[in-house]
């Protein structure tokens, strides 16, 4: 069974910055993505950010580009979540997704909450 276990998130004031980082065990697959997605309250869950495993590409949500960067450790199966310039806009719980590589199955995190006051 895929176990993705987040951490690194917390209480920020606006303009700081915060790490989150995902650990992915008991994978039996080839990865094709690791993702960040992230729910507000009262609001769908939105995609944030995706690594594309094989070559390390990237892309963002608009609303995070310049402030957000991911990356991935590939020898610990780990993707984590830099994020600077945090706004309170940002609040929301952030949740960790791995897609394997050709089928469609997909796994999430628990989830970390990440709090940006004002």
């Amino acid at each position: 069974q895929v176990q993705l276990a987040e951490s690194g998130g917390g209480l920020v004031q606006a303009g700081g910055s915060l790490r989150l980082s995902c650990a992915a065990s008991g994978r039996t697959f080839s990865t094709y993505s690791m993702a960040w997605y992230r729910q507000a309250p009262g609001k769908e869950r939105e995609f944030v950010a995706v690594i594309i495993w094989a070559d390390g590409s990237t892309d963002y949500r608009e609303s995070v580009k310049g402030r957000f960067t991911i990356s991935r450790d590939n020898a610990k199966n780990t993707v984590a979540l830099q994020m600077s310039s945090l706004e309170p806009e940002d609040t929301a719980i952030y949740y960790c997704n791995i897609r394997a590589a050709g089928s469609r199955s997909e796994y999430w995190g628990q989830g970390t909450q990440v709090t940006v006051s004002s």
